[in-house]
């Protein structure tokens, strides 16, 4: 069975379903890369438990050159188990290839993303190169991860919620990966003016709560609290609305794609009562920063329906305005 192949310099990628092919392949590449799976115990390790996850393998004529497996590790997430390609095919295309085959099996079967972690530097600019963000450094090891959702499907979807939510507490992994979609937003002369303060501590988040009126977001078990300072930038300018704008928007897509619900709370905190300066005050915000935006995270408890839009033909025009009549 071939799930993805094709041909580039004599290469093929190959899915093997065949328990003692994988373990072949696995192990033919390891003991060929004794650099980088050095200990015996962890190179069988790997080999045995090659034998049942998703395997991919490269070929130059009948002999594998490289192999890639997956496996699971949340009903989301997959993450990149093992792979290894033989020096003399190393910077030809084959790891690439490999991995391209691995993402799409994992984007059919429905997971959202993929993750991956390496404590060789080769390996991490690899991963970088091929589309992973670095996500987490930990003291052995750095941990990258990739979104395998389409960025205009989870526009689509996106809708503001104002209901109330789940009690069930969103895992740190997922609200790190929220503040760094609104991180890497786009920053007018790259002046980066937009900070965030995630919120999950009970204490503070009720705080914080208490402070909104009308209540709002009364039963969110996180928060994010979007931060912005004036920073001058071309012609003395301040695209400091510009830039939280977009750092907002991107997190209510990763919020989305993520499978929970949020609301973009600003004027509700930045109106004559100020309830902004009392969450400033209560998150011990500096002074040259203007607290500007809650966005509350969690799974919807209620239905929720989209409001009804204009259609595409009444705000969408090619090659200049023109009026229907």
């Amino acid at each position: 069975m071939c799930l993805n192949s094709g041909e580039k310099e004599g290469k093929m990628i190959r899915f093997i379903e065949d328990k003692n092919e994988k373990r072949d392949i696995s192990r033919r590449i390891t003991e060929s890369l004794t650099e980088w799976f050095e200990a015996d115990e962890s190179r069988e390790g790997l080999i045995r438990d090659s034998t049942v996850l998703p395997f991919w393998a490269a070929f130059e004529g009948d002999r594998p050159v490289g192999f890639i497996c997956l496996k699971e590790t949340g009903k989301d997430t997959m993450e990149l188990a093992a792979t290894g390609v033989v020096k003399e095919c190393r910077g030809k295309g084959v790891g690439r290839r490999m991995f391209a085959a691995a993402k799409d099996y994992a984007s059919r079967m429905g997971y959202s993303f993929i993750r991956a972690k390496t404590g060789e530097s080769g390996v991490c600019e690899f991963f970088r190169k091929i589309g992973f963000k670095e996500f987490e450094v930990l003291e052995d090891c750095r941990v990258y991860c990739m979104s395998l959702k389409s960025a205009v499907n989870v526009i689509s979807t996106r809708h503001s919620y104002r209901g109330a939510f789940c009690q069930e507490a969103v895992p740190e992994e997922d609200l790190r990966i929220i503040a760094r979609a609104g991180i890497e937003a786009p920053s007018g002369c790259n002046k980066q003016t937009t900070d965030v303060v995630i919120v999950n501590d009970p204490g503070i988040l009720q705080a914080i709560k208490n402070e909104l009126d009308p209540p709002v977001a009364r039963t969110a078990p996180a928060m994010i609290v979007v931060l912005t300072r004036r920073i001058n930038a071309y012609r003395d300018r301040c695209f400091a609305i510009q830039d939280y704008s977009a750092a907002i928007e991107n997190m209510l897509l990763a919020i989305v794609e993520l499978g929970y619900q949020s609301c973009w709370y600003e004027g509700h905190i930045t109106d004559e009562d100020r309830i902004c300066d009392r969450i400033a005050a209560i998150l011990n915000v500096p002074d040259e920063y203007d607290v500007v935006c809650i966005l509350p995270v969690g799974k919807a408890l209620d239905d929720f329906h989209a409001p009804s839009k204009k259609s595409f033909d009444e705000r969408v025009r090619f090659n200049g305005f023109r009026r229907f009549i």
